[in-house]
């Protein structure tokens, strides 16, 4: 791609020109855009194409994926940005449907160029393209769908009417809501087990001699880890190639400015050093920790040691709401030698992490607190570790049919507002201390509270906070919500 200080005229292709370069509405970003394109169009396409990226996140944490509303709010997104999202028929939409597919194809690589840096951009910025490639492809209808499996050459071995009719039985079975008829009418695909694991996991799959058999509306769980692997891979070889782009000065700081857009508030010490005390932890871990953080200080409670997992995640969420780094060490060291730990092993084994995560020893980095995106899908907890949600905590009926159908961030967000009585939090969770602050604000009567965060301006104000989330429910609030309880599976957050 090359890009010009000027607007220049642009070359609109036309009839089967168009065709060959975008013939989908879908596209898995297999080849770079190389036409000129203006400084101008660049900085618009990139802001737009992360204002979709943004109300995906935002969505995904306020509806069910599967939803109506979710569709239906997205596809508003989708018209109001001039991307391209489904197969257009009449005349009128396909004289403007070539423009929308150069947008959806340029912004994404310029996106890529973004968000290639870190692993933590890297991670949000595939979740986020990965559930934008699900919603559309789930709107594709049958030969649309086949058209662009044969186009980008996945080929999936469908089976024969003879087999379906061998194995009605175990596919009736093994298929949610399909009926005899259902199976009758529908393709079924084999594929190795390993590639459709999240279908096995979700027991979604008949499985028979290491394949697994997979109804047509189930396979873009497929298609998506091909495009996540791709695009995986896609963002290293940027990533490689990235200083020469950023040498260009008219580019870096478009490029600096949209890295950073999404993560909104990064809850680092500096903005709220010193401002609680060692006396105020236990208070404030029933009232306004989200669950995750709660079960870690319990456990730190009870056991007198946390392993390094639960340290650094735990760590960086009181250094996030106020603790300075005299304090961290006296509350670990503290704790640590009630356990099995004297306080001359805790100084030549533990304080150095401790002192490393404020940035004071090793590559003096200054830690920033996770974000529940990189809690969730990072850092999956073993044997022994904590850093889980706590199973033997109440679950209303509605919650814990979220967290049954893996809405973790959904779950979280109705947690929060059924303990703090509240109707609509109206906010999104993404963050472990934004659920502390917001829930200081409430509990204090919407005043300024102790561990207040300044929000973080974003360039040009395109951005709000996003929305993953960790269930919580404060123990002595938990009286509040309303339904049966249950004990709920232990899920990782």
């Amino acid at each position: 791609m090359q890009f010009s200080g000027r607007r220049q005229k642009i070359v609109r292709l036309t009839g089967d020109r168009q065709a060959d370069l975008y013939p989908h509405s879908l596209q898995f970003y297999g080849q770079p855009p190389t036409e000129n394109i203006s400084l101008s169009e660049f900085e618009t396409f990139a802001v737009d194409r992360l204002k979709l990226l943004k109300t995906v996140e935002n969505l995904g944490v306020s509806y069910v994926k599967t939803s109506d509303q979710y569709a239906t709010k997205l596809e508003g997104e989708f018209r109001k940005l001039n991307f391209s999202f489904r197969v257009e028929t009449d005349e009128k939409s396909l004289d403007t449907e070539y423009d929308k597919r150069r947008k959806d194809h340029i912004s994404h690589f310029i996106l890529r160029l973004a968000y290639c840096q870190t692993e933590d951009l890297r991670r949000w910025f595939i979740q986020q393209e990965m559930d934008l490639f699900r919603y559309r492809f789930h709107i594709l209808t049958k030969e649309p769908a086949h058209d662009f499996l044969k186009f980008n050459n996945l080929h999936y071995e469908s089976i024969s009417d003879e087999e379906k009719n061998t194995l009605k039985e175990e596919l009736i079975n093994s298929s949610y809501g399909f009926s005899a008829p259902k199976v009758e009418d529908h393709d079924f695909y084999k594929v190795p087990f390993q590639d459709a694991l999240d279908l096995v996991r979700g027991r979604k799959v008949y499985l028979r001699e290491g394949l697994a058999y997979i109804p047509h509306q189930e396979i873009v769980a497929i298609v998506l880890n091909d495009f996540r692997t791709r695009l995986s891979k896609a963002l290293a070889i940027t990533a490689r190639s990235l200083p020469e782009v950023q040498s260009d000065e008219r580019l870096q700081p478009l490029l600096n400015h949209l890295s950073h857009a999404y993560v909104g508030q990064d809850y680092s010490i500096q903005k709220n050093i010193g401002k609680i005390s060692l006396e105020q932890i236990d208070p404030f871990s029933t009232k306004s920790y989200p669950l995750c953080m709660r079960h870690l200080h319990k456990a730190l409670r009870e056991n007198h040691h946390l392993r390094h997992g639960g340290r650094m995640q735990y760590g960086l969420f009181l250094k996030g709401i106020g603790l300075t780094l005299e304090q961290a060490l006296q509350f670990w060291r503290s704790e640590f030698i009630k356990g099995k730990v004297d306080a001359d092993k805790f100084d030549k084994t533990y304080a150095y992490s401790i002192r490393h995560s404020f940035g004071k020893e090793g590559k003096r980095t200054d830690y920033t607190p996770y974000s529940c995106m990189k809690i969730i899908l990072s850092n999956p907890p073993s044997q022994g570790d904590h850093h889980v949600l706590d199973c033997r905590l109440p679950y209303t009926q509605q919650v814990l049919d979220l967290v049954k159908g893996m809405h973790y961030q959904l779950a979280c967000q109705k947690y929060f507002e059924l303990t703090h009585s509240v109707d609509d939090c109206g906010f999104s969770l993404n963050h472990p201390n934004q659920y502390f602050v917001e829930s200081q604000r409430i509990l204090n009567g919407g005043r300024e509270i102790k561990t207040e965060v300044t929000q973080n301006e974003t360039p040009q104000q395109i951005l709000t906070n996003p929305a993953p989330k960790s269930a919580t429910v404060p123990e002595e609030n938990a009286a509040k919500t309303k339904g049966a309880t249950k004990e709920a599976g232990c899920k990782r957050n």
